[in-house]
């Protein structure tokens, strides 16, 4: 093996270890932000995101597209977010060994909102939360969400006007459904 043949694996190496970098430094965020809305649990979403990112990285070759890193990556998320829930054994506690502590943060009405907001998206089918989460957590078009989740994109876009009724419904009491169209945007991003 001639030094040419070692140095050019070298750079192909650096070159991809600085592509994976790149892609990481810039999808961080939105990848553990969609983590998080799953799971509600910050550790989870970490370890979920870490998996993510290795799993990621053993088949960095395979991303033929760097416009679609950002689904690849949601795809994987949700992979490993199932094989979580495949194995996973709550572990029982008695409830009345178990404090809970007060979070100081955000406004006590605001942070209600934001708890019945996730129940209300947790309470809706696996079939309209998931298109409804793409596109609100992870910003992708209806096109891209019909990709992640292997449908077509008619099926995306009714699935989507679904869940926002459902959730509009689930929400906000019939008197009050008129002012829920404007408000419920405004909800899920907050």
């Amino acid at each position: 093996m001639s030094k040419s043949t070692v140095h050019g694996r070298n750079n192909s190496d650096s070159d991809r270890r600085k592509r994976y970098e790149a892609l990481v430094d810039e999808l961080y965020q939105d990848v553990f932000r969609y983590a998080f809305w799953l799971t509600r649990n910050k550790g989870i979403a970490e370890d979920l995101v870490q998996e993510t990112f290795l799993r990621a990285w053993r088949a960095f070759d395979s991303l033929q597209n760097q416009k679609a890193a950002k689904a690849w990556l949601f795809t994987i998320l949700r992979r490993e977010n199932a094989r979580l829930y495949e194995r996973y054994r709550p572990e029982l506690v008695d409830i009345d060994d178990v404090s809970v502590a007060e979070d100081d943060t955000g406004e006590p009405d605001h942070r209600q909102k934001q708890v019945e907001l996730h129940q209300a998206i947790m309470r809706l089918d696996k079939d309209y939360r998931d298109p409804l989460l793409l596109q609100v957590i992870g910003g992708f078009s209806g096109k891209e969400i019909a990709d992640i989740l292997d449908l077509n994109n008619n099926t995306v876009m009714t699935r989507l006007f679904r869940a926002r009724s459902k959730l509009k419904n689930i929400l906000v009491p019939e008197d009050d459904a008129e002012d829920a169209d404007n408000d419920l945007t405004d909800k899920i991003t907050d």
